[in-house]
């Protein structure tokens, strides 16, 4: 990896883009320290010292710890990923937008592409007065809001455009990095905002070692798991199962084409994040709705809680597996279709031997899908719930979403070294035919 970027910075317009794209990330940090105005500080870290292991305490990982702060970046790129998945699904759901999308070719994309950002503007105003919201009612009634005599109502707009303005311009921030930079933008932006977390994880680790709250077993432990979990995301990153081809020849003409043998490569891992981060959504929503109503001090709702909704519990890494299977055949069943690959296959001459073109190449198709996706979401689920298992042996260390944060780095760090790759090739394959 360290060797390739060595040899993507010898070429001229590879460091350009690599430059650019450093800068693009620079101003997202920097944009990350600024904080929205009439918001109280002192009692913000109050507030979500309660809200850690809820839905929030996730959008504050992916956001680098700007939620937390409520600095103009705290929506940071969740509005637009929720916006891609939502038009993603009804893409899927709607036949005019699937024939815009598949029909329209570049210009149904450019369509598609406009839809999803005036849809993360909409799904920003609605985070933003929510977030507005959460801040006005405080801890224990003490609102956070601190105005002082200026009217109210522009107040709540002046917070709520902020939050709106700074998701936009993470949008339009990534947007540019995956245009005149290196690699996917939305990917580097989230990238960076785990990054991010990396060292007050190291400084909270350390002080736990201080006041013995954590042993060097605990730590050894700690880092020996990390690179194994790094491992095995390496290691899977790559698996797939490759179903021969075989195109039939014929005769066009005075030439003839065909009668070549290549492969169909499916991916273990298909949907990639996508089912841990729904699964965590889901799994989190019951404790974010909790942490607004006082704690019970007994009966079904404590115990529900502290045995159910609590990350730290047996019951909660079982129902997050269980989800995150669940959402691995869901997210695999949209985008791959069984049937139009096996008709794309027939009407270029191609089948799988052994099996008849058309309907038992389908078939055959989602049978192997069916398996790999299973092990694809095994792998997901260990990668999401060893995190929060090894948390119970070391409970000074929250690593309740460190599955998922691992799996997002080493998934864009092995992407945009094949994208730096691919980019030297072609400028090698250039070179020559000039």
């Amino acid at each position: 990896m360290i060797e390739t970027i060595k040899n993507a910075w010898r070429i001229p317009e590879l460091r350009k883009k690599i430059i650019f794209t450093l800068f693009c990330l620079l101003i997202f940090r920097l944009g990350s320290a600024v904080p929205v105005p009439f918001i109280d500080r002192t009692l913000l870290t109050t507030m979500f010292s309660a809200y850690e292991n809820t839905l929030l305490g996730f959008m504050n990982a992916m956001s680098g710890g700007s939620f937390e702060q409520a600095n103009i970046f705290a929506l940071s790129i969740q509005p637009y990923i929720n916006a891609s998945i939502i038009m993603q699904l009804l893409s899927v759901a709607i036949p005019s937008l699937e024939r815009m999308v598949k029909e329209g070719g570049e210009e149904g994309k450019k369509k598609l592409a406009s839809i999803t950002r005036y849809a993360t503007i909409a799904i920003a105003l609605l985070q933003g007065f929510a977030y507005y919201t959460l801040l006005k009612n405080g801890v224990q009634g003490v609102s956070l809001i601190d105005a002082g005599s200026m009217n109210s109502t522009f107040v709540a707009i002046s917070i709520i455009a902020t939050f709106t303005a700074g998701s936009a311009f993470v949008m339009w921030l990534g947007e540019q990095i995956t245009e005149n930079g290196i690699g996917n933008g939305i990917s580097m932006i989230l990238f960076v905002s785990i990054i991010s977390r990396v060292f007050p994880a190291i400084d909270s680790i350390w002080g736990n070692l201080q006041s013995g709250g954590l042993s060097w077993i605990g730590v050894v432990a700690i880092l020996v798991v990390f690179l194994a979990v790094i491992a095995f995301i390496v290691f899977f990153d790559g698996a797939e199962r490759r179903l021969s081809i075989q195109y039939a020849k014929r005769v066009v003409g005075r030439k003839m084409y065909g009668g070549r043998s290549t492969h169909l490569p499916i991916k273990v891992n298909m949907s990639g994040v996508m089912p841990i981060i729904f699964a965590s959504s889901i799994c989190t929503f019951p404790a974010t709705i909790a942490a607004f109503f006082p704690t019970p001090e007994s009966g079904f709702w404590k115990f529900m809680q502290e045995h159910v909704f609590s990350p730290s519990s047996w019951a909660y890494a079982v129902i997050y597996l269980l989800l995150i299977i669940a959402f691995s055949y869901f997210y695999t069943a949209i985008q791959y279709n069984p049937i139009e690959i096996a008709n794309n296959l027939k009407n270029n001459g191609g089948f799988i031997p052994g099996f008849r073109p058309g309907r038992p190449t389908a078939d055959f198709i989602a049978k192997v899908i069916n398996k790999i996706t299973l092990f694809g979401a095994f792998f997901l689920g260990v990668i999401a719930v060893l995190p929060i298992l090894v948390g119970k042996f070391t409970p000074a260390i929250n690593l309740s979403i460190g599955g998922t944060s691992i799996l997002i780095v080493v998934g864009v760090a092995l992407e945009t070294v094949k994208q730096l790759e691919s980019q030297m090739m072609m400028r090698n394959y250039k070179g020559f035919l000039e």
